[in-house]
């Protein structure tokens, strides 16, 4: 299956989209951060029951499914056999055995299972750790973030990767300070090797959760319906923090900035902001003055700071647009041979003509050493100066960025990573700090709140959203083109002459 990112729903399918997606995805380890009641339990049911029932050729395997309680259990191993009658599959009813658990105890607990012809079986475990222990299979942890011992339920199931299991974690959330929590921000911070599929109320609502139900009750579906519906629900919840929690991805207590002052003042040394700000007279200049007067103030402001980078690193740039309201903040980004990233100075614009602005970019551009890859704001008007970049240095290393719900999610936890590992450095500068500290968690998606963000309510996020588009571009893979003539040869022949070849080799082999 290659499930795409979108599926209408069609009433003549038995799994929506996101359920799809899931059972398609492969990976050894992966997670399901969900709303409530959303069926992935029950999709999960059907790989189960695919898995289990293919021969050991084919992928066959054991399921193991633990669940918080036994009602949990005894759901799952029904969905389980339910799917084993759709698929047409060859299995046994529904069993209750008595499962012995290690430990000193040696308590018998009641366990149910299904099995199949191949010779394998779906089996519900308790929640005890040692339960997993000489068992071989797949492994399902359900409503993990309500388990009492998940590390160490956890740490049991990955020892069955060793001989290729694979482990699957499904949940709601339940606060920001648990395992399940931390597990998904490493995995989208690229600590851990997770796949991590997120399905709020809305995303399952987009591709026909409500109008499965509707189905399934014999009511007609409209969108009214459908809205009332999801109120009702929300309505229902103690809180606007459960109803985020339980419905949107989002754990208790994860308001406030995204990443702490600490975390931020601890990553920042000392280094200039230079700041221009144009006026009514100079933008109203012809542009050939306007050119001039800019190309003096980078001679005096940026070239002395440009001289002083180390022309063996690597260097890439982000840049945050505007026009007139916020500023445009250019982001250049050192990356040493430790793999730290450094911001040597930041560049600040307000109320400058787009020509000027891309003239800036493109001093900056050409006297970067070894320069790597730009990412740039491409929303509104900003696409402009993002083509116009792209145009001019290749979009094989300038990508022009359209700040997005998904590109917060898959690389502001890449971008926070880097100040709790401190492995990043920006200028110590108060307006700076007060746009990194501007990151909010809003519906479960780290990014920079609509208005301003300041206390003098002039920007919005500018610094942070260039930082952090420059640590993107530190992590692009780019390839970069060279070129250098044939040696010519000691006996060479009249009729034979030099020509040009072209080689190609990635930039981290450092052939520019």
């Amino acid at each position: 299956m290659n499930a795409p990112a979108y599926i209408p729903y069609d009433e003549n399918e038995l799994l929506l989209g996101y359920q799809k997606r899931w059972i398609a995805d492969e990976s050894p380890l992966k997670i399901a951060e969900k709303s409530r009641r959303t069926g992935i339990t029950w999709a999960e049911a059907a790989d189960a029951c695919l898995t289990a029932s293919a021969a050991k050729s084919a992928g066959g395997t054991n399921h193991f499914y633990v669940g918080s309680n036994k009602e949990m259990a005894r759901e799952f191993i029904d969905a389980v056999a339910m799917w084993a009658k759709a698929f047409n599959k060859a299995a046994g009813d529904i069993q209750e055995e008595l499962f012995i658990e290690d430990g000193k105890d040696g308590k018998e607990i009641l366990t149910f299972v299904v099995h199949f012809a191949s010779g394998f079986k779906v089996q519900a475990l308790s929640s005890n750790p040692s339960n997993l222990r000489g068992m071989q299979g797949n492994v399902t942890i359900d409503e993990a973030a309500f388990h009492e011992r998940l590390a160490e339920v956890l740490k049991a199931a990955l020892a069955l990767t060793m001989w290729g299991a694979k482990v699957r974690l499904i949940s709601t959330h339940n606060g920001t300070e648990n395992l399940f929590n931390e597990l998904i921000n490493d995995s989208r911070a690229g600590k851990k090797d997770y796949s991590i599929h997120r399905i709020t109320l809305d995303d399952a609502c987009r591709e026909g959760l409500y109008k499965r139900i509707c189905q399934r009750i014999g009511q007609p579906w409209s969108q009214a319906a459908e809205d009332k519906w999801t109120a009702d629900l929300l309505r229902a919840t103690a809180s606007e923090d459960d109803a985020l929690e339980e419905y949107y991805c989002v754990p208790k207590a994860g308001g406030g900035a995204y990443i702490s002052r600490a975390q931020i003042e601890a990553c920042m040394h000392t280094a200039p902001v230079i700041r221009f700000e144009g006026s009514a007279e100079f933008n109203g200049w012809p542009e050939h003055l306007r050119e001039a007067e800019m190309r003096d103030w980078c001679e005096e402001h940026l070239l002395p700071l440009l001289q002083t980078l180390n022309p063996k690193s690597q260097h890439a740039f982000g840049e945050d647009f505007a026009r007139s309201g916020d500023f445009t903040v250019l982001a250049p980004m050192e990356l040493t041979q430790q793999l730290e990233r450094h911001v040597p100075f930041l560049v600040e614009l307000k109320n400058v003509p787009f020509k000027q602005q891309e003239q800036v970019v493109n001093y900056l551009c050409d006297r970067l050493p070894r320069f790597m890859a730009g990412a740039l704001d491409a929303r509104g008007n900003g696409q402009y100066l993002a083509e116009q970049t792209r145009y001019r240095y290749g979009s094989g290393r300038i990508e022009a960025v359209m700040l997005s719900q998904s590109w917060y999610l898959d690389n502001m936890p890449r971008f926070k990573a880097a100040f709790e590992d401190q492995t990043i450095r920006i200028p110590r500068d108060a307006d700076v700090l007060s746009d990194m500290r501007a990151i909010q968690v809003i519906k479960g998606i780290p990014k920079i709140p609509e208005g301003k963000t300041d206390d003098k309510k002039e920007r919005h996020g500018d610094a942070a959203i260039a930082l952090a588009l420059a640590y993107y571009a530190t992590t692009m893979e780019m390839e970069h083109f060279g070129y250098h003539a044939v040696p010519k040869a000691t006996n060479q022949q009249p009729d034979q002459h030099q020509r040009q070849i072209k080689t190609t080799g990635g930039f981290r082999r450092g052939c520019l």
